[in-house]
């Protein structure tokens, strides 16, 4: 059995299932875009509740998972058009879409079948290449970075994108390790930071979890493409249209927050014009103005919904 057949057979549970079906009850969706497909998981669920839906655009960056969601959304395959690329590029894959969309989701952050598969080096409590890549047709991996990038760019990652107060040792213990061998796997790399970061689960986030957070967000640059990927949605979206992302840590969730409240704001700062507000058009309402979080029955079943966090928004009519 093919490593590809392995993971398509193994349960993929969509992270807060009925708040995403929620998020779009009240949109008629003849053209819907996941700009995040995965395995298909929320793809289902939306094409079984929206009949009318007469075409859906599946994209992903991996390769491997639309292989897997092609195959769990084959009842639905004259409807959608799957495509390999980033949700970044969202006007460009819709520039020959005649009909905006009325409905686009956006799951952030690493998927369960890539933490699982040894070969794509997510996760340090499996053996696999430190890759990290979710498109492996880009060049950089987290190998190149453990290994060439300096020790002030090391530090920024684990600072910044892992959110590692200890980041520092991190950073000399790899630079130490790395003189005397290349760190080439995510258990050389867990083997080399593990003396230095001993984990009390009862005092929060495993370090490690942190540290290859940070690698992740780099290797993908995920934030850097994010904000500039909520305004082209928007843009993209037709009126009445809701835009829902989920995020998985408080890096993600701030850009989406502040993004979708200066997007409903009726005013603008002028920082520095004696703190007056300037009126500027608001582009979509606020949908939850607060996010919606998974329910502890849903934690149990699927413990890496944990951290899960969902907004959502409306564009407003006549906005262009």
């Amino acid at each position: 059995m093919s490593s590809l057949q392995k993971t398509a057979k193994r349960p993929h549970l969509p992270v807060m299932p009925n708040e995403v079906i929620q998020a779009f009850n009240e949109c008629l969706c003849p053209l819907f875009i996941d700009g995040t497909t995965g395995a298909g998981g929320h793809s289902k669920l939306i094409l079984e509740n929206h009949p009318e839906i007469k075409e859906y655009i599946a994209i992903d960056q991996d390769t491997f998972a639309l292989q897997i969601a092609k195959a769990n959304l084959a009842p639905w395959e004259p409807k959608i058009t799957f495509v390999h690329n980033n949700f970044k590029n969202i006007s460009k894959i819709l520039s020959n879409v005649k009909t905006a969309p009325t409905g686009i989701l956006l799951d952030l952050g690493v998927s369960s079948m890539q933490l699982d598969t040894d070969s794509r080096g997510f996760s340090f409590s499996r053996d696999g290449p430190l890759d990290m890549r979710m498109d492996t047709s880009q060049p950089l991996t987290a190998e190149e970075i453990i290994n060439t990038w300096s020790e002030e760019s090391l530090g920024y990652i684990f600072r910044e994108y892992g959110e590692e107060k200890r980041w520092k040792v991190a950073v000399r213990t790899i630079i130490t390790a790395r003189k005397e061998s290349p760190i080439k796997t995510t258990k050389a790399l867990a083997d080399v930071l593990s003396p230095h970061f001993k984990w009390n689960p009862k005092k929060g986030i495993n370090p490690l979890t942190l540290i290859f957070q940070g690698l992740r967000i780099a290797v993908n640059g995920e934030l850097e493409i994010l904000e500039k990927a909520l305004l082209d949605c928007i843009a993209a979206l037709a009126p009445g249209g809701r835009l829902a992302v989920i995020t998985f840590h408080s890096l993600e969730d701030r850009i989406v927050k502040n993004f979708f409240r200066y997007s409903a704001d009726d005013k603008e700062s002028s920082f520095g014009l004696s703190g007056l507000f300037l009126p500027k058009e608001p582009t979509v309402v606020l949908i939850t103005r607060k996010p919606l979080a998974p329910t502890p029955e849903e934690i149990d079943i699927n413990p890496r919904a944990r951290s899960a966090k969902l907004r959502i928004v409306e564009k407003l009519g006549n906005v262009k």
